[in-house]
């Protein structure tokens, strides 16, 4: 065999032998790729840093316990939130503040201020809450209805009293359910990536453009990568009713049952499209369903028509169902199905 020296030092020289151009002729494709990453890096942390610039200033760490004096204050509890308004109005969780004696707001600039709670509302976890400030930085609420799974989120609140804290991560689903305090289900809850901790609740759910797209609620323990915040199309409706009234006026009819399994002999003689009902067990004195007649033991099967198959049915119904406005109930009581028409009551009335 025959070496040749010539081409054996071009290695050593820089210069390629023959064999080997087709590998170096990829060189500058992968210097393009690398290239090609880093501007999509740069653009992501450019998104990134945009929206902590813009919206961080809005952002609050709440502090909640007893104070001493003006000057003495010994938190028992923490959160997050945001302000609204330039007026000092900000959003945050419910179960944040609920049972707060007393509340601070500390801003990122250090500004540290007491707040007084506007309104609350266990069914969806959301509150508002005030400062006496004027002029305030504050953040503005995007369409949760735009997004898509997969597109990025940015979380910002104060894990664990460490403020102004940003992580982010990525729409992981939508249209999610969460129970609420009062044992309502929270409807069209937003499942993200972003890492949340203790004192996240209340922060801000963000989209690329610092709009708030959601409120950072719960987490579940020992789980990595899996958040949830209350869309803000859900927000958009419950706000502005704590602003106006402090609290969200829900329909009530004044039942307890249990979902009940039908027998497939009676969903055939009924016609009915559901084999599950719910099942009185309970009727409130006076309240609206024994007023219109109802009685414990009869099955609801629909309401106006629509079927209702979970307790979870008949409450997010009439969540949507304005007080006063009259609904057929449809239930089954023995081998007779019967129309019966009740009148919800506000169920802020009862409280």
């Amino acid at each position: 065999m025959v070496v040749k020296r010539k081409n054996s030092l071009s290695w050593l020289s820089g210069e390629a032998p023959a064999e080997a151009r087709p590998i170096s002729s990829q060189a500058p494709a992968s210097s393009s790729t690398d290239v090609s990453n880093a501007e999509l890096l740069d653009a992501y942390s450019r998104a990134v840093m945009g929206v902590v610039d813009s919206v961080g200033p809005a952002i609050v760490s709440i502090s909640i316990g007893e104070g001493r004096s003006k000057e003495e204050f010994d938190p028992t509890g923490a959160g997050s939130g945001f302000v609204i308004t330039p007026d000092g109005y900000i959003v945050t969780n419910s179960h944040v503040v609920v049972r707060a004696k007393e509340i601070r707001a500390a801003f990122i600039d250090g500004q540290k201020l007491a707040a007084t709670i506007i309104g609350h509302d266990p069914s969806t976890d959301l509150a508002v809450i005030q400062v006496n400030g004027s002029a305030l930085p504050y953040a503005t609420m995007g369409d949760s209805s735009l997004l898509r799974v997969g597109q990025l989120v940015i979380a910002m609140g104060n894990p664990f009293g460490f403020q102004s804290t940003v992580s982010t991560g990525v729409v992981s689903a939508l249209g999610r359910s969460l129970r609420s305090q009062d044992g309502r289900l929270i409807e069209n809850v937003i499942q993200h990536t972003a890492p949340l901790n203790p004192g996240n609740s209340g922060g801000p759910l963000l989209d690329s453009h610092g709009r708030v797209v959601g409120i950072n609620t719960a987490i579940i323990v020992q789980a990595q990568g899996i958040g949830f915040a209350i869309s803000a199309a859900t927000a958009k409706s419950v706000v502005p009713q704590l602003l106006a009234r402090g609290r969200v006026e829900r329909s009530y009819i004044g039942v307890i049952g249990f979902r009940r399994l039908l027998s497939r002999r009676l969903v055939r003689f009924h016609g009915l499209s559901k084999d599950f009902g719910v099942e009185l067990v309970s009727l409130e004195p006076d309240g609206p369903a024994q007023k219109a007649g109802l009685r414990t033991g009869d099955i609801i099967v629909s309401l106006n028509g629509r079927d209702v198959t979970s307790p979870d049915d008949l409450f997010s119904f009439l969540s949507e169902w304005p007080v006063g406005r009259p609904v057929t109930i449809t239930v089954l009581r023995w081998k007779s199905k019967l129309d019966l028409e009740v009148i919800p009551a506000a169920a802020s009335a009862r409280e």
